[in-house]
């Protein structure tokens, strides 16, 4: 899968964990669409999916054994270095500590890393 197949599979998976796990209706910029989602966040998304894929595959799979909290938690981690890099004052909610994040934000971070786990590598 390219960084770009990635980044969508990666924003699909969040908007799907929204609609998942957030209480009531989720914001509408959290819900935008692939083709209406900044620049700027896309980015963000394909270099944390390269990340995550990078873990699975240096681990030879062996993510598997993670609890879902440090599936989310090296995604969360993984998405604040993101923002540090895209924004000289990022928002705080943007950067916050996995123990300050939302319970549906948490929930959508360990679904995100599921989603991009199952992604199996072509056989060379």
């Amino acid at each position: 899968m390219s960084q770009i197949e990635g980044a969508r599979l990666f924003r699909e998976s969040w908007i799907a964990g929204e609609r998942r796990h957030f209480p009531g209706e989720p914001k509408a910029g959290y819900v935008t669409p692939w083709e209406e989602t900044p620049q700027w966040e896309r980015d963000a998304a394909g270099a944390v999916y390269a990340q995550v894929r990078q873990f699975v595959e240096v681990s030879d799979g062996h993510v598997a054994r993670l609890s879902r909290e440090q599936k989310g938690r090296f995604v969360a981690l993984c998405w604040t270095a993101q923002m540090y890099r895209h924004f000289e004052e990022p928002k705080p909610g943007y950067v916050a500590d996995w123990d300050a994040l939302p319970a549906w934000q948490r929930e959508t971070d360990a679904d995100i890393f599921e989603a991009i786990e199952a992604v199996r590598s072509p056989v060379v």
